[in-house]
């Protein structure tokens, strides 16, 4: 993009155009000319023309370099739901995966596993009710993989969250009342 182009963009203009293009260099631009309010506000409330946050823009076109400055971003929604499909960002992650060659598959899951180390719920459903393990082409069974460990790994440490809250309701178990007689 050319300085005089810069010069009538807005930020969000920019930072769309910083995660498509997979641009750092114009993205640091970007976030350094924003306050630390400013900026999560920016990251999570710009939206492209049919609903696609910066993470699903990045995601959608493997702008790797992006996604990674992006998730170091504090207050960053690492789920946002896009308008059209109801994708997240690990949605348009497996889609970009899908389009890619066996060969290049690596890369795509590379950024599945970003998304997934910053926190990316892949449990999530679009409107066509699938989660993103449910879209990634059956011959990458890599994938497949890492999308189901993650899926455990959150499912089994909601479980572990749930119980902990669940024993505090009830109280401790066994008999109370023997420690108060000592």
């Amino acid at each position: 993009m050319g300085d005089e182009a810069k010069q009538g963009a807005s930020p969000r203009e920019l930072l769309l155009e910083a995660s498509r293009r997979n641009n750092t260099s114009l993205l640091s631009e970007v976030l350094h000319s924003q306050s630390s309010t400013q900026i999560s506000k920016l990251l999570n409330e710009s939206t492209d023309g049919v609903g696609n946050y910066c993470l699903h823009i990045a995601a959608s076109y493997g702008s790797y370099d992006v996604l990674d400055q992006l998730l170091d971003q504090e207050g960053l929604e690492v789920d946002p739901i896009d308008r059209l499909e109801g994708d997240t960002p690990l949605h348009k992650a497996v889609r970009f995966t899908n389009s890619l060659t066996r060969q290049e598959w690596e890369a795509g899951s590379s950024m599945v596993d970003l998304l997934l180390d910053a926190g990316a719920d892949p449990r999530l459903r679009n409107k066509a009710k699938l989660k993103p393990m449910e879209l990634v082409d059956p011959r990458n069974t890599e994938l497949r993989s890492l999308l189901q460990k993650a899926e455990f790994t959150m499912t089994a440490g909601d479980d572990v969250v749930n119980r902990d809250a669940e024993e505090e309701d009830e109280g401790p178990t066994g008999s109370a009342s023997d420690s108060d007689s000592d």
